[in-house]
């Protein structure tokens, strides 16, 4: 089939490699414009854009899909299906109407729970212990279109979000071709999705990533997991000169029994071990970054800064 493909993050290209590799011809790759990224705000292709240069394959950054050159050049690419992943832009009925076998989502959900922009981290914020990915024909709606396919995979309880976007990353490619291999049968097949068992999956905000050390050790480690890699969990450690100083969580891992101290407060600070109180249970932090410094063991940490039991964290 001729395929155009339309994604940006590293979720998007290990389905476009997919697709690539696959013996279907994508002949044009659309993805969102270069955007300044790190401390020095300078241009950063996307991922998409990346594999897409390495292949030969013809690229579209357009702002909107809404300008009348966007479908006269979508016409004159002729694509049987348009195929998106995590592309970032809604596609417009003008766009939708152009390929005759339709435009296909691959999204990393068991739709219609997590629709929406941040499906992965959500299911792992709500303690989900199943996902999976959808193959969905869609519509003018936000993720509601029919799912054409699916699988489903367990959630380990200790990966971070982008280990398991990329499990599903290659379970999505994987289903993909088989739907586009017979995209006529799949069609015929599809299902609507259930009316009950809607969940949004709105885009995580930064204060999302601060710890709450009230709530408990079970639900601030999946705040962490959750959050890694970006925008990353913190807390914040007091300091004798500077004030509070900002502490990346990358790593963490619960523990049980309460200590009866104060949320927040550091109990134990010995070798490799740093375990925070909370709202219940213990924290115990694993990979630390502080502000401005790199990543480390959490005990590499403590014998820096000298993180010593009593501290309270978070003021």
């Amino acid at each position: 089939m001729r395929v155009v493909f339309a994604g940006t993050p590293e979720f998007a290209a290990a389905v476009l490699r997919g697709v690539l590799d696959s013996g279907h011809e994508v002949v044009a790759a659309f993805t969102q414009p270069d955007r300044p990224a790190g401390r020095g705000r300078t241009l950063r292709r996307s991922a998409v854009k990346a594999l897409a240069e390495e292949r030969g394959i013809e690229i579209l950054q357009p702002a909107t899909l809404r300008a009348p050159r966007v479908r006269s050049c979508l016409r004159a690419l002729a694509p049987d299906v348009i195929v998106v992943a995590a592309y970032g832009l809604l596609l417009p009925p003008e766009v939708l109407s152009v390929p005759p076998e339709g435009c296909v989502n691959v999204h990393p959900s068991l739709l219609p729970r997590w629709r929406g922009a941040a499906p992965v981290e959500r299911a792992i914020l709500a303690g989900d212990e199943r996902s999976g990915v959808s193959i969905m024909l869609m519509d003018e709606g936000l993720d509601t279109g029919d799912v054409l396919a699916r699988s489903e995979l367990a959630v380990d309880p200790r990966e971070c979000a982008g280990e398991l976007r990329d499990r599903l990353a290659a379970l999505g490619a994987e289903l993909l071709v088989r739907t586009l291999d017979d995209l006529p049968r799949a069609r015929a097949c599809s299902r609507p999705q259930h009316a009950t068992g809607v969940v949004y999956a709105e885009r995580l905000s930064k204060h999302e990533a601060r710890l709450d050390w009230s709530r408990s050790a079970r639900e601030l480690d999946r705040v962490v997991r959750a959050m890694n890699p970006t925008p990353v969990a913190f807390t914040t450690v007091p300091t004798s000169r500077r004030g509070p100083r900002r502490l990346r969580i990358w790593r963490s891992r619960p523990c049980p029994g309460d200590t009866g101290e104060t949320p927040g407060r550091v109990v134990r600070a010995l070798g490799q071990e740093v375990e925070i109180a909370t709202g219940h249970g213990r924290l115990a932090l694993v990979e630390v970054q502080e502000e401005g410094g790199r990543r480390m063991p959490v005990g590499e940490y403590a014998r820096s800064r000298r993180l010593a039991p009593g501290t309270l964290l978070g003021l």
